[in-house]
């Protein structure tokens, strides 16, 4: 079983770092001096002169690697693991004191049921709800050219919920509060990777003088260098430092993809009343959603061409919310025909009963009347590693994948990720491998990369689809969407894909 090597630290051989100031909560041990980057625990992993020693090096805490942290540390198999995190974010070293009067930030995400699990059972999920968050339960897409809706509810598939919105810097928060209470053997570096070697020759890092045990452990470490000129080595180096990847740029990993010619809009925005439905409709030039925050709150993301973007961020708030309800409502084209008048829609045939229930009657969103923050621009790509593990250093989240973001379904797919590597992790301690081998990596691999595919198929299909503007092809799209308003098993199916419970969708 692989085993983590404790050593402490000399005096005289202990590696001396310039003083910096960051969360002294999580890194720094009450009584230092010496300005070392130390752990609660007072210990660090050596083999060599002034050379850091740990079992795994997380390069990217954000949500993604600060998740892979908590499951890490929330199994009794890998809990013992010496830990680095690596992120040059001054925000790590802030604390993220988060007030709940504070106001809403534009960055959020839409968190799946599934991934909820994943965050309760490492103890995290409840630093979330102690802060700003809205479940929903109800969500509604639609067409602009009112051929077609969909409407959805938990209860169709006996859940109380569909999902939940939340800040990022609430979620990253949280992931950090939970590292932080936990008896977790990590270290976080407030740097940056700037050169890192796989599998470097131990007879020119390790003195002679020294086991040949130990030197054989450092044969099998990769060697990070850090941007203050600091060297560690880890047994294992996730890359988890999003879509422009350090390391994935320096393990050579290949990727396929593109750049899609959109922008993405993103705000936070104010109603009268609460909002507690998640609301999507297709434009002509992209989709845009409307996501509860709660307090009144919701969160506009609008993807549209750059020109339009660029416009619109710089427009007036009057004319930038008569653009947004338009957008919502009557604008691009009439509403969907079934409605709480009483009106059907010429697909209402599809389904069997024809009495339509309230839950499935085409509503208006809520009105905005104040934005709230500030509008944020960020172009919108598809990017895909070819391989997401090579010996001694793997890939999670945006760094083995970055989806379009119609659907919401980026930080999931990277929480599901690194929920995955975490028991391949316990799996290979568990059987005594070297939590580096590739082989055991590439089990991670053939457990992510299929379902990370086929989602990623999915919102590329969709952005593709409603590129085009064409009537017979703009009839064909208001089926498929009546389709699943109206057939309950392929709704049932469609909700439970995209709550994370089902790995693929009914089709495949």
């Amino acid at each position: 079983m692989n085993r983590v090597i404790k050593n402490t630290i000399s005096n005289d051989c202990a590696l001396k770092i310039q003083r910096k100031s960051f969360c002294t909560e999580i890194v720094k041990a009450a009584g230092s001096t010496d300005g070392q980057f130390i752990n609660e625990h007072e210990q660090k992993q050596t083999i060599s002169n002034n050379i850091q020693q740990y079992d795994v090096a997380i390069v990217g805490g954000g949500m993604v690697g600060m998740a892979l942290a908590c499951f890490l540390a929330s199994m009794p198999l890998t809990k013992q693991l010496s830990v680095a995190i690596i992120d040059s974010n001054p925000a790590l070293g802030s604390g993220l004191c988060i007030k709940k009067d504070d106001p809403p930030d534009p960055r959020v995400s839409t968190i799946t049921p599934m991934s909820i699990s994943f965050l309760q059972e490492a103890g995290a999920w409840k630093y979330v709800e102690q802060n700003r968050h809205a479940y929903f339960d109800k969500m509604q897409v639609w067409d602009y050219t009112g051929l077609g809706y969909a409407r959805y509810d938990a209860r169709d598939v006996n859940k109380d919920f569909l999902g939940c919105v939340a800040e990022n810097k609430v979620l990253h928060s949280a992931l950090l509060s939970c590292i932080k209470d936990s008896d977790f053997n990590k270290t976080i570096y407030p740097l940056s990777l700037t050169s890192m070697t796989l599998n470097p020759s131990s007879m020119s890092m390790v003195d002679v003088s020294f086991a040949s045990k130990e030197s054989s452990a450092q044969g099998q470490s990769a060697k990070l260098q850090l941007s203050d000129g600091s060297s560690i080595y880890a047994k294992l180096v996730v890359g988890a430092d999003g879509g422009k990847s350090r390391v994935r740029e320096l393990a050579e990993f290949r990727t396929t993809g593109w750049n899609y010619s959109q922008n993405a809009i993103i705000c936070t925005v104010e109603h009268a009343s609460e909002n507690r439905c998640a609301w999507q409709r297709f434009l002509p030039t992209g989709p845009i959603a409307l996501l509860p925050m709660g307090d009144k709150f919701s969160n506009i993301v609008w993807t549209m061409n750059p020109t339009e973007s660029n416009n619109r961020k710089s427009i007036c708030e009057e004319a930038f919310l008569k653009d947004v309800n338009s957008a919502l409502d009557y604008g691009y084209g009439p509403h969907p025909k079934s409605s709480l008048s009483g009106n059907r829609d010429i697909f209402s045939w599809f389904k069997i009963d024809q009495t339509l229930s309230a839950s499935e009657f085409f509503e208006i969103p809520p009105k905005v009347v104040r934005l709230a923050s500030e509008r944020m621009v960020f172009p919108l790509s598809l990017r895909h590693a070819n391989s997401y593990a090579s010996k001694l250093a793997v890939l999670i989240g945006d760094a083995a994948h970055t989806v379009h973001p119609l659907a919401g379904q980026g930080v999931n797919l990277g929480f599901g990720d690194a929920f995955s590597l975490s028991r391949i992790i316990a799996e290979g301690i568990a059987l005594g491998t070297d939590i580096g081998e590739v082989n055991l990596l590439k089990k991670y691999e053939a457990d992510r990369k299929p379902a990370n595919i086929t989602m990623m198929a999915i919102l590329d299909g969709f952005q593709k689809a409603y590129s085009i503007d064409f009537g017979p092809f703009n009839f064909m799209r208001a089926a498929a969407f009546s389709g699943s308003n109206y057939i309950s098993p392929l709704k049932r199916s469609i909700i439970s894909y995209a709550s994370g419970d089902q790995k693929f969708p009914l089709f495949l």
